[in-house]
């Protein structure tokens, strides 16, 4: 729940929420969610189950040490190829362990 006020990345086949403990020590950890938007349980299990082994295989990688993530599932993601998977959640890690920059109001 924490998860949602931080920092979040959405690619084709999942979003995922981040946030920084305080204090910043230990591993990654991480957690899973599939609405029912995904469909039915069959289907919403699967999407967890992937996300839960793609994420065993890139957040020792790519996660910041001391920070917990939120993977959720989208409609595609039971059905997404398996290196289309890996890189939407490579590609959204990434691109939240990079400096935010300050948005750009209309004024600038």
């Amino acid at each position: 729940m924490r998860a949602r006020d931080g920092r979040s990345a959405a690619r084709p086949g999942l979003v995922v929420q981040m946030i920084a403990r305080k204090p910043a020590e230990g591993p990654a950890r991480a957690g899973f969610t599939a609405s029912k938007k995904v469909g039915n349980a069959v289907q919403r299990n699967r999407a967890r189950r992937r996300l839960k082994e793609a994420a065993r295989q890139i957040l020792p990688l790519h996660g910041l040490p001391g920070t917990d993530y939120v993977f959720i599932a989208r409609a595609g993601t039971a059905a997404r190829e398996w290196e289309a998977l890996l890189d939407d959640m490579k590609s959204a890690l990434l691109s939240l362990a990079a400096p935010s920059r300050p948005r750009k109001t209309a004024k600038d």
